[in-house]
């Protein structure tokens, strides 16, 4: 697969730093920027990202599988919520880390000040469809909802990078190789794009990643991996609200398999 072909080698050549030295990097109260591109020009960004940058490494590891389950109502609350531009919004998950083979429930607010918070336990899935006492206290402290009503809706795999900033205090995500199942059974997979996250205590004009993507002609756009997936997999009202990005995942696919035949 062009690009991700590159990827380890490029990878190895970064400093490395420790899941220990991460923690003072957290950044669980943030500003998020995404960005995304076809994996393909991803060699050239993280070549032009070395010495700027430490990679994560476990075990000598520096690409890692993330497994997820989003949890919503059955009309898709949080669904409407991001889509209809709702300031405030939010995402219930369960995410395990393959690596080191934990799993965390994850609460993700996006407030009106346009910050992401994030909470966690470790917690699992009861019989992969429920929540026990644990989950649904620690999801109504942050939701003031009936967490009783949240089921898991879709899953998703994908593989990350994690760079943080040497002289600057701000981490970055590459997320790529995205498959998608619904409990409708349908599937999707997107191979052919990545999603590269900036995470920053506030907004910053120093952060040398976007000066990278600013000379590749590589703007910001908004890209919830969550509402795309429900979008794609599942008939629900005013998914056609996300068409433009629909039409974005199509113009990078043409342009991924563009550069398979050059």
């Amino acid at each position: 697969m062009p690009g991700t072909s590159q990827i380890t080698d490029i990878l190895n050549s970064f400093s490395p730093i420790c899941l220990e030295e991460m923690d003072n990097v957290r950044l669980m109260d943030r500003v998020d920027t995404k960005y995304i591109l076809s994996v393909s020009r991803l060699p050239d960004i993280m070549y032009r990202m070395n010495g700027n940058y430490r990679v994560l490494d476990i075990n000598k590891e520096r690409s890692f599988r993330y497994d997820t389950t989003y949890l919503d109502s059955i009309d898709f609350m949080f669904f409407n919520q991001h889509v209809t531009g709702k300031l405030e919004r939010n995402k219930v998950r369960f995410r395990k880390y393959e690596t080191t083979g934990t799993t965390y429930l994850e609460v993700k607010k996006r407030t009106n000040k346009n910050r992401t918070k994030k909470w966690r336990i470790e917690n699992l899935l009861v019989d992969n469809s429920d929540c026990d006492n644990n989950a649904i206290e620690f999801i109504k402290e942050y939701i003031p909802l009936n967490s009783s009503i949240l089921k898991p809706v879709l899953t998703n795999t994908f593989k990350r990078i994690t760079f943080v900033g040497s002289d600057v205090n701000e981490r970055i995500t590459i997320d790529y190789d995205l498959f998608y199942s619904g409990l409708n059974r349908n599937r999707i997979s997107f191979p052919f794009i990545a999603i590269i996250e900036l995470k920053q205590d506030g907004f910053s004009d120093r952060s040398p990643l976007e000066g990278i993507l600013k000379d590749c002609l590589i703007r910001p756009v908004g890209f919830s991996k969550y509402c795309i997936g429900s979008a794609m997999l599942y008939d629900l009202p005013r998914k056609n609200i996300l068409k433009p990005k629909f039409l974005l995942i199509n113009k990078l696919e043409n342009e991924f398999y563009k550069c398979c035949t050059a």
